[in-house]
């Protein structure tokens, strides 16, 4: 996958040298670029914002400076073009199921804003020759793009093959296939501060171990985030699962309701 980050701040993205997208880098699974957008600026101050038209506070970012960055960064007639992502507060809501869109796509280009944001006739530009997503990571304000994308490599990276050592913990996990939160996990010691690992963990006997496990993780779904039971399919619930959300007062939703 080839990702390439344009942003005013290129040591802002220093992280992604390490831990597994840092060791996706270093197997040759993730190309990962980092551009200065001020290099694309043409005055001696190598100014890449002005003064918003309409009044108001703060700075926007200028289209000029970006549209040649991005030129830069993806020749015209690029074949095929990759994704340009755009992190801001106002784009659609990055989740597991994005990050997994993502993952998928073998180019992706992040555009960093900053200020006020990038002038809005870049998207649209942009948008007629690649495919353009706003995304934001919540219903808050960061002060630029930077940590956004941070989050998004971490959570995409992590899903490219060969990055994590034992694919069967991405399933298992928060917010994966299952659409459950994950299940407590315990090490050793066995006892510790008065608090004991569940006797069922220690027992061996893994289809216990495994329904003990989706037991936990419906509770803490339910106890958590309840919404998402709300977007299970019925067809994958057995009659343990639905006797387990019954006891926390949770039904299905019927057919067409």
């Amino acid at each position: 996958m080839r990702v390439d980050v344009v942003t005013i701040f290129p040591e802002y993205l220093a992280p992604l040298r390490l831990s597994l997208v840092g060791r996706a880098r270093e197997i040759g699974v993730l190309d990962l670029n980092v551009h200065d957008l001020r290099e694309w600026a043409t005055d001696r101050h190598r100014s890449v914002d002005d003064t918003p038209y309409g009044g108001g506070a703060g700075m926007v970012m200028r289209p000029d400076v970006w549209g040649a960055a991005l030129d830069t960064v993806v020749p015209p007639g690029a074949a095929p073009p990759p994704r340009l992502l755009v992190p801001t507060p106002s784009g659609r809501l990055f989740d597991q199921r994005v990050a997994e869109e993502l993952a998928r796509e073998p180019w992706v280009v992040f555009a960093c804003g900053r200020y006020e944001g990038i002038d809005a006739r870049l998207v649209d530009e942009a948008a007629t020759r690649m495919p353009v997503d706003e995304i934001s990571l919540g219903d808050y304000v960061l002060t630029g793009g930077d940590a956004a994308v941070l989050v998004i490599l971490e959570a995409v990276t992590r899903l490219l093959p060969g990055v994590v050592g034992n694919p069967e913990s991405l399933v298992e996990e928060s917010h994966s296939q299952n659409g459950l939160l994950e299940y407590p996990v315990y090490t050793k010691p066995p006892s510790w501060r008065g608090r004991d690992v569940p006797e069922i963990l220690l027992s061996g006997h893994h289809a216990n171990i495994g329904r003990w496990r989706r037991d936990q993780a419906l509770r803490r779904t339910a106890r958590h985030r309840p919404d998402l039971l709300g977007r299970l399919d019925p067809a994958t619930l057995d009659d343990r699962d639905l006797a387990v959300l019954a006891e926390l007062g949770w039904s299905p939703a019927p057919p067409g309701g």
